[in-house]
């Protein structure tokens, strides 16, 4: 594509900004006063401007809504807000019981969503999304969740055809840059290689990985790609570095409810009861260390957090700042709990 030529956009962001999947009903459905009352002391407790990102998957366009109807209620000028709009789920009528998108975990939702990716479809998301906002407009887009896209293909030549149509998504968001539009062009996904794929295609400001690079889960080839990528100056965010929440407790793993019963399962239980006991040891929060590890990851300049619960706010912010000795890092080695010598990659957050 043309666009390898141009240069990656600088945006500075700080080390968390606020994944907003929470505002769509995403495990819970929280009343309209509890979630101004969370976008409030968020806005509060940043410095500068603040930073959300959001998604027209997140509750069918639900997360846009909320998140432009109390920016506005609390007279936030759109020049002191950032807003990164991942693009390529549209909102539809719901015409089943629930919504049809990844079923059981978003809730108590009045529309459904479908995935469009093409060049009219990502248009057709960027308008939605905008109407949703309620006159904030995504300095930040990307193409979300193009690993599913690809997924859901029936045969090799299908596979072939809908990575044609990313393709063809980029040339929106492009066609969208040069238009002065939008400031910055990314890519949000779960599984790393279909953004390693996009990469090698299409030049990009910036990408975000979910469920990918966590302290459960963090592949040397991972690591590998992220710092390529951080010396071509792309900006990278780490998100979903709690696997749905499973890694501080919950028993979500990446959207999905499981139970002990299987070897997967079990397995994933006794690391967490294995490394649970380590943090106790060692007087330090499983949530503290799981944005700890993720955000020094190679090339990572924030971490995207998203709660539920107003009174986490001051403290997630705060788990950027969390002091973690070496010698917890070598501890989690030790048994086995993270891979060999990642402690020595962890990078200081530039």
């Amino acid at each position: 594509m043309s666009t390898q030529n141009e240069k990656p956009v600088v945006i500075n962001l700080p080390p968390v900004i606020f994944g907003t999947s929470g505002l769509g009903n995403l495990f819970v459905a929280l009343d309209e006063e509890s979630k101004f009352e969370i976008i409030k002391e968020f806005v509060r407790l940043s410095k500068g401007p603040v930073v959300f990102d959001s998604a027209g998957k997140y509750g069918a366009g639900l997360a846009l809504e909320v998140l432009g109807k109390c920016l506005k209620r609390l007279n936030v000028q759109p020049e002191n807000v950032i807003i990164s709009n991942k693009l390529g789920w549209v909102r539809t009528a719901l015409q089943t019981a629930e919504p049809t998108f990844e079923p059981g975990v978003w809730k108590d939702l009045k529309y459904d969503a479908v995935q469009k990716i093409s060049y009219d479809g990502i248009i057709e998301c960027f308008e939605q999304g905008n109407e949703l906002l309620d006159g904030f407009i995504p300095q930040m887009v990307s193409v979300h969740d193009p690993d599913e896209y690809i997924a859901a293909a029936t045969n090799e030549q299908h596979v072939q055809q809908r990575y044609k149509d990313i393709l063809a998504a980029y040339e929106a968001l492009y066609d969208l840059k040069r238009q002065g539009k939008v400031q910055a062009i990314g890519v949000g996904a779960k599984d790393w290689k279909i953004i390693q794929r996009i990469t090698d295609d299409v030049k990009l400001d910036w990408i975000m990985i979910a469920n990918s690079m966590t302290i459960k889960h963090h592949p040397e080839e991972l690591l590998n790609f992220m710092q390529a990528l951080d010396e071509k100056g792309i900006i990278i965010i780490n998100s979903a570095v709690f696997h749905s929440g499973f890694l501080i407790g919950s028993n979500y793993f990446d959207y999905k409810l499981i139970e002990p019963g299987t070897p997967e399962n079990e397995a994933l239980f006794c690391w967490r009861e294995a490394f649970f006991a380590v943090c106790k040891a060692y007087n330090i929060s499983p949530a503290a260390a799981c944005v700890q590890f993720a955000l020094h990851a190679p090339g990572v300049k924030s971490i995207a957090l998203s709660t539920t619960n107003v009174k986490r706010i001051k403290e997630n912010l705060e788990l950027a700042d969390a002091d973690i000795p070496i010698e917890f890092w070598e501890t989690l080695h030790a048994k086995g709990l993270i891979e060999v010598n990642f402690f020595n990659k962890l990078q200081p957050i530039s």
